[in-house]
């Protein structure tokens, strides 16, 4: 069985449930996979791209962001890249009130060995990791 990743959209609409139609075609996609022992593969950048629609363009509040988050990493027909430090963003983000994607951005560099992310964003150097260039 070949995997299949999935496209921010799916997730949205999983979430937002704002497409009657295509909220049941995920449901179904979700629930016929957890049967076959399936899994789609969520990429770093899906993730990203989903924090951004959600925050800007349906306004959910960062706690419950963070909660939806935290809920599909518990589902078993989702594989997540970078799960460990997507993981530890939703537990950073639940603490600092600094921008989700610059907490997602430390995680993931963190994750892959990197010390430091240079920034100029002086708001994001609160932020363990960041350092102002």
């Amino acid at each position: 069985m070949e995997m299949k990743a999935l496209d921010t959209n799916i997730l949205v609409r999983f979430l937002v449930k704002d497409d009657e139609v295509q909220a049941k075609k995920v449901f179904e996609l979700f629930r016929k996979a957890e049967e076959g022992g399936e899994e789609f593969f969520v990429p770093v950048v899906v993730l990203l791209e989903m924090i951004w629609v959600l925050e800007v363009v349906y306004r959910i509040d960062r706690n419950q962001l963070l909660e939806a988050i935290k809920d599909l990493l518990d589902l078993p027909v989702l594989r997540f890249e970078a799960r460990e430090a997507v993981q530890s963003f939703v537990r950073m983000g639940l603490k600092s009130k600094v921008g989700l994607s610059d907490i997602l951005i430390s995680c993931i560099a963190k994750e892959r060995g990197y010390k430091k992310v240079l920034t100029f964003d002086k708001r994001a150097t609160r932020l363990e990791g960041f350092e102002l260039l």
